[in-house]
Parts: C-alpha cells; sequence; structure tokens
C-alpha cells in the first residue's frame, strides 16, 4: 500500500466516521440519560433517508428541502416512540426498554419494507467529478457531507455544554432524584431530547444515502458500528462518542486492503469485544461502582 493509498483510505474513513458519530451521539446521549442501549437508532437512521426519498419523489424538491422534512418526520416519530413506549418504561430494569427498543427498530424496518420495497433508492442530486490532487482523489460530495455531520455535531456540543438544555440534560444523567429535587422538570427535557435523537438519525441517514445508496438494511448496517463507536469512545460520554466513532471508522477503512471490505463489520464486532473485554469504561468513560 502506497501513501497515496493510505490517505485515500485515511481521509475516507474520516468522513464515514464523521457520519458515524452522529449515531453513536444520539446512542450515548440515549444511554446517559434513560440508560439502555436505543437499538431502533438504526432504523430511525432507515426511516430519516426514506422519508427524504418520499419528499423527493413526491414533491420533486432539492435535496435540502427533502434532508429538512425528514429531520421533521423522524424527529416526530423519535419523540412518538419516547412518549408511547420508553417513557412508560422508564424505572424498570434496563432490559426491557431494550428490548421495547429491539422490537421498534423491527417495526419501523417492516413498514418501510412494506410501503417502499427493498429496492435500492438514491436521491436526485448532481453526479460531480472528484477532484484529483497527485493521486488523493477527494469528491465535492464528501467535502459537503463532512461539513454538514462536522456542524451538526458542533451544534450538538454547544446545546450540551453551553446551554440551559444541556445542563438540565447534565444534570439528569448525573442524578435524576437530585435533578428533580432541584426543580427540572424532566418531561419537556425527555421530549427534547427524543427529538434530538431523532433529528440526529435522520441526518445520519440523509449523508449515509448521499455517500451511496438507501436500503431498508442500512440502518442495522450502521448500528453495529455505531455501538461499537459509543463503548469505545466511553458510554454516556459525547466527545467519546465522537472519538470513538472516527478511530473506528478510520481502522476500518485502512483494514481493507488487509482483509477486505466485507470484514469491515466484523471489525467493529471485534473492536467491540476488545474494549468490553480489556476497558469497559472506554476511551474517555467514567468507572462506576455498582452495588
Amino acid at each position: 500500500m502506497t501513501w497515496i493509498d493510505f490517505a485515500n483510505l485515511l481521509i475516507n474513513g474520516l468522513i464515514e466516521g464523521l457520519v458515524v458519530a452522529l449515531p453513536a451521539l444520539a446512542m450515548t446521549l440515549v444511554m446517559g440519560v434513560n440508560r439502555f442501549p436505543n437499538a431502533a437508532t438504526g432504523d430511525l437512521l432507515t426511516t430519516g433517508a426514506y422519508a427524504a426519498v418520499a419528499v423527493q419523489m413526491l414533491g420533486g424538491v432539492p435535496l435540502w428541502l427533502a434532508a429538512l422534512a425528514s429531520v421533521a418526520t423522524t424527529a416526530a416519530v423519535s419523540a412518538g416512540s419516547y412518549q408511547l413506549i420508553f417513557r412508560k418504561l422508564a424505572g424498570r430494569p434496563m432490559v426491557a426498554s431494550m428490548l421495547a427498543a429491539i422490537g421498534l427498530g423491527f417495526l419501523l424496518r417492516s413498514l418501510i419494507s412494506f410501503f417502499a420495497g427493498h429496492d435500492q433508492r438514491t436521491f436526485d442530486m448532481p453526479l460531480v467529478r472528484a477532484w484529483n490532487f497527485g493521486g488523493i482523489r477527494i469528491l465535492p460530495t464528501d467535502l459537503l457531507i463532512a461539513a454538514i455531520a462536522a456542524a451538526c455535531l458542533l451544534v450538538v456540543f454547544v446545546l450540551i455544554y453551553r446551554t440551559s438544555f444541556g445542563r438540565q440534560l447534565r444534570a439528569v444523567a448525573d442524578s435524576a432524584d437530585l435533578a428533580r429535587a432541584s426543580g427540572i422538570r424532566a418531561g419537556g427535557l425527555m421530549l427534547c431530547l427524543w427529538l434530538l435523537v431523532g433529528a440526529l438519525s435522520s441526518i445520519s441517514g440523509v449523508l449515509l444515502g448521499m455517500k451511496a445508496i438507501v436500503t431498508p438494511e442500512m440502518g442495522w448496517e450502521s448500528l453495529i458500528p455505531a455501538f461499537a463507536a459509543m463503548v469505545l469512545g466511553g458510554i454516556g460520554s459525547p466527545l467519546g462518542a465522537v472519538l470513538g466513532a472516527l478511530l473506528l471508522c478510520v481502522v476500518q477503512e485502512l483494514s481493507v486492503p488487509l482483509l477486505g471490505p466485507s470484514y469491515k463489520l466484523v471489525l467493529s464486532f471485534l473492536v467491540l469485544a476488545l474494549v468490553l473485554l480489556l476497558r469497559p469504561a472506554g476511551i474517555l468513560g467514567r468507572v462506576q461502582l455498582v452495588r
């Protein structure tokens, strides 16, 4: 492998890492606050991608407008799932919410397959030629995808660390009882959190659709890397989720010349297993005692 091949793989890994960081961040926010792994995140991602495809096909609108409609639709589905399912399971063992999330994911995937079929879909967007810098090829679309993902991550971090919403969210994550005693109203806060989770998942789905194709299984295929990135970075750590996604996707891309693209998902399982065995707290996670 030449240094040009290495550079191309590195660039592709960083772009994929920024996209995977969005669902990984959504999962770690739910895990940190609601204390369960939201296995429906991948299918919320698929819902967002198909919502954008449907709006483009029915309305003939530009992709950016279809993406905004997709964000609104998926955020509503996410908030609705919290109101109808996960809010009622709060306080019960984690496995109840986790199983409900798995069931919700299957439901969303089945509905998408029923109405849209299993055919591959693409967005209506212009074809562009890659820039070539002495063998290093960069697609303008990939730069746009990276810029949108980075901007979304920046907005979420400003929300979490520079606003009242983020301070209240972190207070609930640290101690729900203490936050409630301090007068924080968890109902509206949780609704905003799940709207944010839906929006992040939808944007990730649209960006993945811009980079490749839209299929009913795209969310499931993205769920394992996102989950592995969350565990690698440290469960409940927003910055750790982003770092974990970037590191995982770069390693996956650099492994392609050795293992082939078919084993990228296997590598996610391997990273997940190694982190759980050797450093369960992840890169930036905190070790917590369980009594």
